[in-house]
């Protein structure tokens, strides 16, 4: 029975999003189309210029996304995601880095729950050591492609059940059990382990950490420092 420690990615270990630099890569590589990228490309300018939020932003990405992926040969997609990983495997934030190198040194379980597709953080996810990763599984029919049907939605769409499922299937323990989150989609699974940790947390996660007593951990620039 291993202790466990569950890592949102997206903005918690990866500094950016694995489902955008995949996207953008799948546009380059003629994967997808090239006017897949003007389906969001006024959310980014909105974001990056501070006029709207990084929400909207990241949901136009998503089904610029799931409207292309349906008839993608598999094959195709991974290749692209290996690029994308190679490409990107080091941008990640130095305080998640070395926390995941110290809790894998005191053998805990890795797991790591995130929104993207599964086959894009597996990728990312493996050369960190992480035992075990959770991601949208998105169906491949007989002929290899993509069908566009996402599997499991109801597990994977909520982390609290992932990791549920996670501790059944693995046989894992809460005692001593350690999650990191930047957003209030990981609010539920924060709520399940002895030692919560917010990491970059946005507004709504940062008022119920400091509601809950939470850690709060923020990393700007070359500095980390609580709150």
């Amino acid at each position: 029975m291993k202790k466990v420690a569950i890592f949102d990615i997206d903005g918690t270990v990866f500094r950016s999003s694995l489902l955008i630099e995949t996207t953008n890569m799948l546009i380059a590589g003629k994967v997808f189309p090239e006017k897949t990228g003007n389906f969001y490309r006024q959310a980014y300018e909105n974001w990056a210029n501070r006029l709207d939020s990084y929400d909207k932003y990241i949901n136009a990405v998503v089904q610029a996304f799931e409207q292309n992926i349906k008839g993608v040969k598999r094959a195709d997609f991974r290749r692209i995601v290996r690029k994308t990983i190679a490409l990107h495997k080091y941008r990640v934030y130095r305080y998640t880095r070395d926390l995941v190198k110290k809790l894998k040194a005191q053998e805990y379980y890795l797991l790591a729950i995130s929104h993207s597709p599964k086959d894009i953080v597996e990728e990312f996810a493996k050369h960190l050591g992480f035992d075990m990763v959770y991601g949208r599984i998105f169906e491949v029919g007989k002929d290899g492609k993509f069908t566009g049907k996402i599997l499991y939605a109801d597990i994977i769409n909520d982390k609290a059940k992932s990791l549920k499922f996670a501790i059944k299937k693995e046989k894992l323990v809460l005692k001593g059990s350690i999650g990191l989150g930047d957003s209030e989609g990981d609010i539920a699974f924060l709520k399940m382990v002895e030692r919560p940790i917010c990491f970059n947390p946005n507004s709504i996660l940062y008022r119920q950490a400091k509601r809950a007593k939470w850690e709060i951990v923020v990393e700007r620039k070359d500095v980390v420092y609580k709150i």
